[in-house]
């Protein structure tokens, strides 16, 4: 017997978070968040639920679980954009459409008791989160900062009525032939035409205290309408500069500055903690701890971050100064590649920016979107 339960216990709780675990168990190429940081999605306190509300579901068949997922209102996302949305996130599920469509049912419902129309995704509570469906690239190891997913979801998904709204790319990028002159060559050019330079600190903490404001200013201004994006809360911005506190390497981050040391573009990389967490299925025990450590001071593969820059210099190059500074990290650093998470497909100008490297696209992601006129209906039958 097929049968939808609301997460409310302690039990719930704790078989939301850990299905995905037994779901992917002995799967290369499954990576999982930090299992502490997950949980907190579950704390009446948590930083996101100023703006948001979220619902979560377990399906369970025969009493065993067999999928979940949550829905999420992100009122920020709504009023910025005048829309009535609630996104999914957080689905996972045996190879079953009868469980998909029974789970997406019960969010789509939640959706239509909150006055909304429609219902999108996977997106988390802010582009912060994991999003995206993986839709190619399912033998490449995910990133610690994406959800890797079976193939078999887009077809859950598709069967649920959902449609492309969006893809992203995701590329490895190594050294070009001439590892990376011709970009050295047009950074100096535009940090000279433009009057720029770049900022110094001597500690993460120096850093973080003299840009932290500058910094969110210019990620809102920049990722103001891109899809997905949300404004940062003061919540937000404490919980990424904990964060940063515990990964972030200087030799990793750009900071271009004006004449009047107002910052115009930055760029921030991570070491890939990816390998470190895997074994431990995202539980730190002593043994996970020290191969953070190690990975974070020895990286192998560097995960591109956050990258920003101001409207006023989109168009004036400046993005070939932080390209490369990624050259220099490759080059340097002994890192065999970076990865660079998820770019739009129609942002051509970061994918051009990449036909510089040595570029492999090995991944792509879709979000989906569905209009709340003709819910699935639950057959009973698996198809």
């Amino acid at each position: 017997m097929l049968e939808i339960v609301e997460v409310k216990t302690k039990k719930q709780q704790k078989e939301f978070l850990e299905f995905p675990l037994r779901l992917y168990r002995g799967n290369p190429y499954f990576v999982p968040p930090l299992y502490e940081d997950e949980k907190k999605i579950f704390n009446k306190d948590y930083v996101y639920l100023d703006v948001c509300e979220a619902v979560y579901y377990l399906a369970y068949i025969n009493g065993k679980v067999a999928g979940r997922i949550s829905g999420i209102l992100q009122k920020s996302s709504n009023e910025l954009r005048q829309e009535k949305r609630v996104r999914f996130t957080r689905f996972d599920a045996i190879n079953s459409r009868k469980v998909a469509a029974a789970l997406f049912n019960a969010v789509e419902k939640w959706a239509v008791e909150k006055g909304m129309d429609t219902v999108c995704g996977p997106l988390g509570f802010s582009d912060l989160e994991r999003e995206g469906l993986l839709v190619e690239g399912f033998d490449q190891l995910s990133t610690f900062e994406e959800q890797y997913n079976a193939d078999y979801y887009q077809d859950l998904i598709e069967y649920c009525g959902y449609k492309k709204e969006v893809d992203w790319i995701e590329c490895k990028i190594r050294l070009p032939e001439d590892e990376g002159r011709e970009l050295q060559v047009l950074s100096d050019f535009v940090m000279n035409r433009y009057h720029l330079h770049f900022g110094k600190a001597d500690t993460v903490q120096e850093f973080l205290d003299k840009y932290n404001e500058q910094f969110f200013a210019l990620l809102d201004q920049a990722y103001s309408s891109i899809y997905g994006a949300v404004p940062f809360t003061e919540g937000m911005k404490n919980m990424l500069m904990d964060n940063f506190k515990f990964i972030i390497d200087l030799n990793h981050i750009a900071v271009i500055l004006d004449e009047n040391e107002d910052l115009v573009c930055m760029g921030l990389c991570f070491p890939s903690i990816a390998k470190a967490v895997q074994k431990s299925y995202g539980h730190l025990t002593p043994l996970a701890i020290k191969r953070l450590i190690h990975d974070i001071r020895h990286p192998k593969v560097l995960d591109l971050g956050l990258v920003a820059a101001s409207p006023e210099y989109i168009n004036k190059g400046v993005v070939s100064v932080i390209a490369a500074e990624l050259a220099r990290m490759l080059r340097e650093d002994g890192v065999e590649y970076a990865e660079t998470n998820l770019n739009l497909e129609d942002n051509y100008a970061i994918r051009n920016l990449w036909k510089r490297f040595d570029a492999e696209q090995h991944k792509r992601r879709r979000a989906y979107v569905k209009t709340l006129t003709a819910p699935v209906e639950e057959t009973g039958q698996e198809e």
